[in-house]
C-alpha cells in the first residue's frame, strides 16, 4: 500500500482481511500439530505418568500371578510414556517443518498478504491518522504478538530438536537437562499465547469487527 493512500483506508480494512489458500492451510495445520503436541503432554503427565501407573502395574500382574518389584513395574509403565512421547517428537518434527514453512511463505507471498507489510501500513496509519488510533495500536498488538508467537514456535522447536538429537550431538548431560527446562518453561507460554488468542477471538467475533474464524476457513474473498 502506497504512503498517499493510508488516510483512505477504513479501520475494517486490517481486522476483515484476505488470507491466501497457503495461509489459510498453514495455520490449521499449525492448530493441529499444536493440539496433537498439547494432548500428548497432558496424557503423559497425567494418564501415563510412570509414578502414577507403578501400582496398577503391579496389581494387574499379580492377578495373572506374577509378582514384580516396583522398579520393575515402572520400567513396563515407563515403556508406553516413551511411546507418547515419540508421538510428541513427530509432532515436534512436524512443527519444525511448518515454522521453515512459514518463513517461506513470508519471503514468497504477495506483497499485501505479508505480515511485515501489514504491520508496516497499520504503524503508518497510526502515526497519521487521529480516526482510529485504537483500532490501529490494538491492531498493531494483534500483529506483534503473532510475531512473538512465531518466535516461540521457532524457540521451542529448537530446543525441541536439541533434546531429540542432543546426545546425538554430544551434549552434556548438564546441557541437555538445561534445554529440557527451557523447553518445558516455553511450553507454558504458547498455553498462554493460545488462551489469549483463543479469547481474542471470541471477543473479536462478537464485536464489529466479527469474520474471523470464516476468514481464515474461505479468505474473505
Amino acid at each position: 500500500m502506497k504512503a498517499n493512500q493510508i488516510n483512505s483506508v477504513p479501520v475494517s480494512y486490517f481486522f476483515i482481511q484476505k488470507h491466501s489458500a497457503i495461509i489459510r492451510l498453514w495455520h490449521w495445520l499449525t492448530f493441529i500439530v499444536i493440539s496433537g503436541i498439547i494432548i500428548t503432554v497432558l496424557i503423559n503427565s497425567t494418564i501415563m505418568n510412570p509414578r502414577g501407573n507403578v501400582a496398577m502395574v503391579q496389581e494387574q500382574l499379580k492377578s495373572k500371578g506374577a509378582t514384580v518389584t516396583e522398579e520393575q513395574a515402572f520400567s513396563v509403565s515407563h515403556e508406553y510414556e516413551d511411546k507418547f512421547w515419540n508421538v510428541h517428537k513427530l509432532l515436534g518434527y512436524g512443527l519444525t517443518f511448518l515454522v521453515i514453512s512459514r518463513i517461506i511463505i513470508e519471503i514468497a507471498e504477495h506483497v499485501e498478504e505479508k505480515i511485515s507489510s501489514r504491520i508496516k501500513n497499520a504503524l503508518g496509519l497510526y502515526r497519521q491518522n487521529d480516526g482510529g488510533k485504537n483500532e490501529y495500536r490494538h491492531y498493531l498488538r494483534v500483529k506483534t504478538g503473532y510475531l512473538l508467537f512465531y518466535i516461540l514456535v521457532l524457540f521451542m522447536a529448537l530446543t525441541g530438536l536439541g533434546l531429540a538429537f542432543g546426545r546425538n550431538l554430544g551434549f552434556s548431560r548438564e546441557l541437555h537437562g538445561a534445554i529440557k527446562e527451557i523447553h518445558s518453561l516455553g511450553q507454558y507460554l504458547m498455553y498462554a499465547f493460545i488462551a489469549l488468542h483463543i479469547g481474542g477471538v471470541i471477543i473479536g467475533e462478537n464485536s464489529k469487527i466479527g469474520g474471523i474464524v470464516s476468514g481464515m476457513i474461505n479468505g474473505n474473498k
